[in-house]
């Protein structure tokens, strides 16, 4: 090999080398490193993006063969319904009939206590021919359906098989990147105004963020689907809805971004204030950036506000609801109940359970705490007996709790 070859060659390994430092160096740069943000529980740490590889497994599911879900000393766990297709959401009328959405099988049931006694004795299929039906609320004398492609009102009175036709007063966008199809509804304290959730098309945009629109946001309309206004965006895939008892505010549920490896991003619970931009997908847990969209719209992030409690990476958690009742001993008063629905982009499974956040003065007291587990049958092997779904504070002060992995309803009452 001759001077002018071997030199040749030499420069280009150089070049391929420096090249390949400074790609390591761009992913090491300030930004990508591990970082602590103040949320309402105290400091929290997040590792850097790709402190771990990203990893799928997915759960598989076992009979339950006579386990059930394991609550706290003090409280016992019932099954309250079974044999659904896939029951995702449960609603309690102002007459106390409990609705559940058996999503895919796009109908809702209705379950009736006639003498009031805590026994539902009534069970029937009150809507068919639905698509993939999730939120339900009653107001106003109508019935409201919060479809994946948009929201239906009938008029309702108190039957329990709806035969009137409904209208469908609000347009969604649907489908939605891994099952971001649920579309959830709560009404203002007033009636005044409904709020709906909608979940992304996508991870982090990866389809064009023009396919975004209406998306990864909570809206805010008039009960008749008119005036509608973007209540807070950049929430990946807000879910469970719930008042503040003590404050007033509105807080959901979010499942955050994948990809990111084992510990990011943190799902949470949060308040959301309007007109708030909660990061996604630019940023998360405030202005920390998604190495993925470096440089796009550092406008977005700077204005990227920081969630209330994080919530464990990949739980999906889907629902949150406060405690309102007096059922329950005093700690759980006020406090608010968080269902997870279980990882899948994680090396070691997350989720899989109902958790506890204590709060004092309408304000988060504490870290949150296990409440309803023993899903997990197998943790190596990613065995599961359910996946909770839906908790639903019912007029008694038990919980329900909807478990689409078995298609079981549990009830979680305490103990007298």
């Amino acid at each position: 090999m001759n001077y002018t070859i071997r030199t040749i060659l030499l420069l280009a390994l150089v070049a391929n080398a420096c090249n390949g430092q400074a790609k390591k160096s761009t992913s090491e740069r300030p930004g990508k490193t591990a970082q602590t943000v103040k949320t309402a529980i105290g400091d929290f740490t997040l590792p850097a993006p790709y402190a771990t590889a990203s990893t799928t497994k997915r759960s598989s599911m076992v009979d339950w063969n006579g386990h059930k879900p394991i609550a706290p000393k003090g409280f016992k766990v019932t099954k309250f319904a079974e044999d659904f297709e896939r029951c995702r959401w449960i609603y309690q009328a102002p007459n106390l009939d409990i609705f559940v959405s058996d999503s895919f099988a796009d109908q809702i049931v209705v379950f009736r206590d006639k003498d009031k006694d805590g026994h539902y004795e009534t069970r029937e299929t009150f809507l068919k021919n639905l698509n993939r039906p999730f939120g339900i609320l009653v107001l106003d004398n109508h019935f409201y359906v919060a479809n994946t492609n948009g929201l239906y009102r009938y008029p309702y009175q108190n039957e329990l098989k709806l035969t009137a036709k409904g209208q469908k007063i609000l347009d969604l966008p649907a489908g939605g990147y891994n099952n971001h199809w649920t579309r959830n509804l709560l009404a203002a304290k007033d009636g005044s105004k409904i709020y709906v959730t909608v979940g992304s098309g996508s991870n982090v945009g990866e389809n064009g963020m023009q396919h975004e629109v209406r998306r990864a946001c909570i809206l805010e309309i008039n009960p008749d689907g008119s005036g509608e206004k973007l209540y807070a965006s950049g929430l990946r895939n807000p879910v469970g809805v719930d008042w503040n008892p003590v404050n007033g505010e509105l807080w959901t549920a979010v499942n955050e971004r994948d990809g990111l490896g084992d510990d990011l991003v943190p799902d949470y619970i949060t308040s959301v204030q309007r007109g708030g931009f909660y990061g996604w997908p630019y940023a998360y847990f405030g202005q920390i950036v998604d190495p993925r969209l470096e440089g796009q719209r550092p406008d977005l992030v700077e204005q990227s506000i920081v969630p209330d409690v994080p919530v464990g990476s990949h739980t999906a958690s889907l629902s949150v609801a406060f405690y309102t009742k007096d059922a329950f001993p005093s700690g759980y008063r006020s406090g608010a109940f968080v269902g997870q629905h279980g990882s899948w982009n994680r090396a070691n499974i997350s989720g899989y359970k109902v958790l506890f956040v204590p709060f004092k003065d309408g304000k988060p007291s504490g870290a949150p705490q296990d409440f309803l587990t023993g899903f997990v049958a197998n943790a190596d092997r990613a065995e599961v007996y359910g996946r909770p779904v839906c908790v639903m504070v019912l007029h008694d002060g038990s919980l329900l709790v909807s478990d689409d992995g078995s298609n079981t309803i549990w009830q979680i009452s305490a103990e007298r």
